[in-house]
């Protein structure tokens, strides 16, 4: 909806041919009513920001449902997309896959959330094939999508780390451990993808970080970053 506001519908589900077609005897409307927080990626964006090289360390953002990683995911794009003049980082071309339009709220063409100056935004398409496109064609610097979790994604977040592109991404967790039983994160966590993996509170404000994993280049293994 205008403004990026989402209504979800549940009831009777029509399938055809192993897909949902329609629904009918509709039950119940779910209004999800969007909301920026700006500034609320501040204390998570030192674990980001890779300000030696003008750029970011691919990360990974995890927490359980609902504790703010599509908000925080959001204000960390608008932050590099336009730069940080006060640490005289520069801002960069970021490209977002907006599956669910949940990032950009795009409508009609139109981001309806603060996504920054240097954002080209691919909506309402699957995340793997969303990536892909975006770096054969738009050659961004980072590439971000919401909640990956699947052998598709992975592939394309590959495709993107060897095409030398920097990822940020969120996955639902509350623990390595926890994203070591998705057999298709285990492989990007085994294969060192991720130079940061970073948890946040989910029983504090939200942006709060919990812990936060940086990559240790001498074994290729995940220890817990110190300042």
């Amino acid at each position: 909806m205008q403004g990026g506001h989402r209504v979800g519908i549940t009831g009777n589900a029509v399938i055809k041919e192993g897909k949902i077609n329609n629904i009918n005897y509709i039950s119940s409307l779910n209004f999800r009513i969007t909301k920026q927080v700006i500034g609320c990626s501040n204390k998570i964006i030192k674990y980001v920001i890779n300000s030696e090289e003008n750029s970011i360390y691919s990360t990974l953002i995890v927490s359980p449902p609902g504790v703010g990683k599509t908000t925080l995911l959001r204000d960390l794009v608008r932050r590099i997309s336009n730069g940080m003049e006060q640490i005289k980082f520069s801002g960069l071309n970021i490209g977002v896959v907006d599956e669910r339009g949940e990032i950009a709220a795009m409508y009609h063409g139109i981001p309806q959330n603060d996504i920054g100056i240097r954002t080209d935004v691919l909506d309402n398409v699957p995340k793997a094939l969303g990536m892909t496109m975006l770096i054969r064609s738009m050659s961004p610097q980072i590439i971000v999508a919401d909640e990956i979790g699947n052998e598709k994604d992975v592939e394309a977040i590959r495709y993107a780390v060897c095409s030398g592109v920097k990822g940020l991404f969120t996955a639902h967790g509350a623990s390595i451990e926890d994203l070591k039983l998705n057999p298709a994160l285990e492989k990007l966590i085994q294969n060192c993808v991720f130079e940061r993996i970073i948890f946040l509170n989910d029983k504090k404000e939200k942006g709060e970080v919990s812990k936060a994993y940086m990559l240790n280049e001498v074994d290729r293994t995940y220890d817990l970053y110190r300042e």
